[in-house]
């Protein structure tokens, strides 16, 4: 029995899965929607959450554990100028996952994850 597993292996090695969710985590903050396997897409909503949770708090130890499980400058620092403040008054609820179908070549479920709060196209725009 699984009571209180709630870690998802994801067929890997830990490191490996460690990689694979940094990595994630990575492209999620860079491009604020990401498209994977419905399995990924969940176990990457945790992470995700708990990241966004510490650049609420804007201190230079909830820096330090995201720059530490990251190891990536631009997107740290994105996700504590820009993502962070996007989310101050909402308590959780972070990122949702939409289920797309099914992926043509193996027949595996795919999703969509991405932040609930998204900058608009017309603001990006405006930026450069």
């Amino acid at each position: 029995m699984r009571h209180l597993r709630k870690v998802k292996k994801l067929n890997r090695t830990k490191s490996h899965r460690e990689a694979l969710l940094k990595n994630l985590a990575i492209s999620l903050f860079t491009h604020e929607s990401i498209k994977t396997t419905d399995a990924k897409a969940r176990a990457l909503k945790t992470v995700a959450d708990k990241l966004i949770t510490l650049a609420k708090k804007k201190d230079m130890h909830s820096i330090r554990q995201a720059f530490a499980f990251l190891r990536h400058k631009e997107t740290v620092k994105k996700l504590f100028t820009d993502i962070g403040e996007r989310y101050v008054a909402v308590n959780g609820g972070y990122t949702r996952v939409l289920k797309m179908g099914r992926r043509k070549g193996d027949n595996a479920p795919m999703a969509l994850i991405e932040l609930t709060m998204k900058k608009d196209k017309d603001e990006k725009k405006e930026k450069k």
